[in-house]
């Protein structure tokens, strides 16, 4: 048996212990075979060693976390405490305060988390215009809107512009029912998700009122020129070459643009041919346009994910050689 004394002067004990206590329940309830005290800004633990130093860290952890960001919520609280694998504890505690990109609501940072996101956030910050193409689950709306919320507060634009061509709907969206908003929410949620995360809701609401951030289908773009805003074209391997055209040529003054897709995920009729890989491979070497590939080592939802993936991607060769075969 013995005694550790954790100091926790330098964050707010409240925070630390929780309302009533509850995350100081939580961190108890995960180590059931410690003597767990607070006294004022001391914690101190009492138990077998090994225990005490597995504690410890997840203690440090949650330290460090809020000597950065002053709040930790008793959700993220149960994570970090949860969390074993280095991508959790690499989530919760910023290795390079660099890699924030915006703090959203109840504490949450957002960051680029791997090395590929890294690589958009590097591009996206010595160019105007930026492909980022990979697989679904890689993060390459979630980085793209959190790098237009950061431009939009560094006050680098006027605004955001976020759109999606509305395959769906034949990109005409007439005969849906209900108003435009009704109509295009279905197409644009994802965008409206991670703006959620990302700006408090009040705050998002007079945004979107003022037209400070619009999300709009595609071809509500024509005939516009964007000037001063980050505009963000997701899922462009649903546009066609037109489209994919009309939306570069829109791009005006002060602006910054990514252009998100994936190419193995295109829904639009079989005889038309999306025009991301066309303008992937004809913007190849131009000055003041950069292309970032995400890979399934880029995926940062469930870690099933990744394996759902690599399975089709092996079930996509296989088909592709047998076609190739019986040409």
């Amino acid at each position: 048996m013995t005694d550790t004394i954790i100091n926790l002067a330098s964050v707010n004990p409240i925070e630390f212990f929780g309302v009533n206590n509850g995350k100081l329940d939580l961190l108890k309830k995960k180590f059931p075979l410690l003597k767990i005290l607070s006294r004022g800004t001391q914690l101190k633990l009492s138990g077998a060693p090994e225990q005490i130093e597995t504690a410890k860290e997840k203690i440090d952890l949650i330290i460090q976390y809020l000597e950065r960001n002053g709040h930790l919520s008793e959700n993220y609280f149960e994570q970090v405490l949860g969390g074993d694998d280095a991508e959790t504890i690499d989530n919760f505690v910023d290795r390079n305060p660099n890699d924030i990109l915006v703090f959203g609501p109840n504490g949450k940072t957002v960051r680029a988390r791997t090395q590929n996101q890294k690589k958009l956030v590097t591009a996206v910050d010595k160019n105007d215009i930026v492909f980022a193409i990979g697989p679904a689950g890689t993060g390459k709306t979630y980085t793209a809107v959190a790098l237009a919320v950061r431009a939009l507060k560094n006050k680098l634009v006027k605004k955001i512009i976020l759109t999606r061509p509305a395959v769906e709907a034949g990109e005409s969206l007439g005969f849906l029912p209900g108003d435009l908003k009704e109509k295009i929410d279905p197409y644009l949620r994802p965008l409206y998700d991670a703006l959620d995360d990302m700006i408090p809701a009040d705050k998002l609401g007079y945004y979107m009122t003022t037209r400070t951030i619009e999300i709009a289908p595609l071809a509500y773009m024509r005939g516009r020129t964007l000037d001063n805003a980050f505009i963000i074209l997701d899922e462009a391997q649903n546009t066609n070459d037109l489209q994919l055209k009309m939306f570069l040529t829109r791009i005006g003054g002060n602006a910054k643009a990514i252009i998100t897709g994936d190419p193995t995920q295109v829904d639009l009729p079989r005889n038309m041919r999306s025009g991301l890989e066309k303008s992937t491979r004809i913007l190849k070497n131009i000055d003041g346009i950069a292309h970032i590939a995400l890979t399934e080592e880029d995926v940062v939802r469930h870690k099933l994910v990744k394996s759902i993936i690599k399975a089709y991607e092996k079930e996509h060769e296989k088909e592709e050689a047998e076609h190739g075969h019986h040409r």
